[in-house]
């Protein structure tokens, strides 16, 4: 874990810098104390971090899970009531992980994984576009298309046009020369430049730009455009901040009900972006995906019990991590005690950070995430991958990370169905010289499901009379009964237009049977049975 510190550290501030917005912004959407998003994001990068499995993926507070929170205090009276169903949900997932249900994640074609990514990029330029021009009245983590201030992602783009903020325009302008100029040619230069990130060299200059323009009113920067975590003024209000669960309520059937909600959303987003997480990863790692959801658990009850939000693996602070060069999970927990040092003994410093140069960063983010280069590759790889990709990335910028990733599965799910569809089985068509009958020769598919039906029905309708049909079932290893049962009643049809049956399987051989459904149990090609 140490023997890349030098990576590891770079990426951890720069995934720190991200994090700290975030964390904040989503607890400001989701309705809870500033503070819970913070308590999530250490606990998401010390506890699972420690745990998890993934060498890059990082957890903290989820903008996924926004809607559900918010919703979730009012139904169940408080915040202290939501805490329990945080906790419960932690025990849930614990429980996931014990039955392995981490292989779910993996049932998600790579199209869609893709276009998460790269919606989640596009979705980053979207959101950062009025923090990066010094219009900050939406949260950070108002990460849906429809936001709760009943704006949506294009409408606050059209509010940004008489808010700009000169002094925030122009430090996000000079923190993205940084970076841009960083990343293409000093990184190139020497190890200094590879040691200090330029991320860390743009915040400095930010923190420095706002001292030094303090009073100025046209390059000045108000203390509204700049990051706000909470400024305790002694022990005793650091932990006044913490807010315990209300285990009273435990019994109450809305509770649980949310619990396994938060259960199933946060193990669905973690599994996904565990996938998306280990395709970037440059060395391409596996994660264990039921270690991370007994990671996920543990931290989710960590977290709950002393007033953090629910965590996830978040996708844009694991990007993050990737693309700044972190090379273990050291550097999402080094990130997390940055966190923690942070909160309690230099909350003061944090809050001078204009957040348009946060916006800088996460820009370059997200275009790595959404470069062109990634569509174009998309389609030139043909419409069975472009057109689940295209409507997962419309679907998430338009709706949220959920719907539109199941949109894009759905959309998966019928190519997979089409292709079946017209790969039932092959057509050898031939005339016997000596006797002039037409032969047809029909070579069913390794799996044969009701989702053919049509198909070949519509083959044995087109049969003309007296002529003779070959079935051949030796590659046949899954017949579904209702494929069965259209042979039989075509038996009937066979002899009234004087069309010969003969079936061929690595068993034997047999014409015009009396029980098509008596002959495929006798070759063992039989519904559910995998024997041949």
């Amino acid at each position: 874990m140490f023997k890349h510190l030098k990576n590891d550290f770079p990426a951890a501030v720069v995934v720190f810098f991200v994090a700290i917005p975030l964390c904040l912004g989503i607890a400001l959407a989701s309705g809870a104390p500033l503070f819970s998003g913070l308590i999530a994001g250490i606990v998401g990068g010390i506890v699972v971090g420690a745990i998890s499995g993934s060498s890059l993926g990082v957890s903290g507070p989820a903008a996924g899970l926004t809607a559900i929170v918010l919703a979730a205090i009012t139904t169940l009276g408080g915040y202290e009531n939501l805490l329990v169903a945080v906790v419960l949900g932690g025990v849930i997932q614990l429980l996931f992980g014990v039955l392995r249900a981490g292989i779910i994640g993996y049932y998600f074609p790579s199209s869609v994984i893709k276009g998460m990514l790269t919606g989640i990029g596009i979705i980053i330029i979207l959101k950062q576009i009025p923090h990066f021009f010094g219009y900050d009245a939406d949260p950070e983590g108002d990460w849906s298309f429809f936001q709760v201030d009943g704006e949506n992602t294009f409408s606050e783009l059209g509010n940004i046009v008489g808010n700009i903020s000169p002094g925030a325009t122009l430090i996000a302008c000079i923190g993205m020369g940084i970076l841009i100029l960083w990343e293409s040619v000093l990184s190139k230069k020497g190890k200094i430049f590879k040691l200090i990130q330029g991320p860390l060299v743009a915040v400095a200059a930010g923190i420095i730009y706002y001292l030094v323009t303090q009073g100025s009113e046209s390059l000045g920067i108000e203390a509204a455009h700049l990051v706000s975590v909470p400024v305790p003024q002694n022990f005793d209000d650091f932990i006044r901040q913490f807010t315990f669960p209300n285990f009273s309520i435990i019994g109450q059937p809305a509770v649980w009900v949310t619990a396994f909600t938060l259960a199933l959303v946060a193990s669905l987003e973690t599994l996904l972006c565990v996938e998306a997480t280990d395709k970037l990863d440059p060395r391409k790692r596996t994660t264990p995906t039921n270690r991370e959801l007994f990671a996920q658990g543990t931290g989710n009850i960590i977290s709950g019990l002393i007033g953090g939000l629910p965590v996830t693996q978040v996708i844009v602070r694991s990007s993050a991590n990737i693309q700044s060069g972190g090379q273990t999970k050291m550097a999402a927990i080094l990130h997390g005690f940055l966190l923690l040092i942070s909160v309690i003994l230099v909350p003061n410093i944090l809050n001078l950070i204009p957040l348009s140069v946060l916006a800088a960063i996460l820009f370059l983010v997200g275009y790595k995430l959404a470069k062109p280069a990634t569509f174009k590759r998309m389609f030139s790889l043909g419409w069975k991958q472009w057109v689940p990709f295209m409507i997962t990335v419309l679907g998430i910028v338009f709706t949220d990370l959920l719907i539109g990733i199941s949109m894009g599965l759905a959309v998966g799910i019928v190519v997979i169905l089409i292709k079946n569809y017209q790969n039932s089985h092959f057509l050898h068509i031939r005339d016997e010289k000596e006797t002039g009958i037409k032969v047809v020769k029909m070579t069913l598919a390794e799996e044969v499901t009701f989702i053919n039906k049509g198909a070949i029905l519509k083959e044995l309708d087109k049969l003309e009379p007296n002529s003779y049909l070959e079935i051949d079932v030796c590659k046949t290893r899954y017949l579904d009964h209702d494929i069965i049962e259209i042979l039989d009643d075509f038996r009937f049809r066979a002899k009234d237009k004087n069309i010969n049956v003969k079936i061929i399987s690595e068993r034997g051989t047999v014409e015009n049977p009396e029980s098509y459904e008596a002959f495929f149990k006798e070759v063992k090609i039989e519904e559910y049975r995998t024997t041949g």
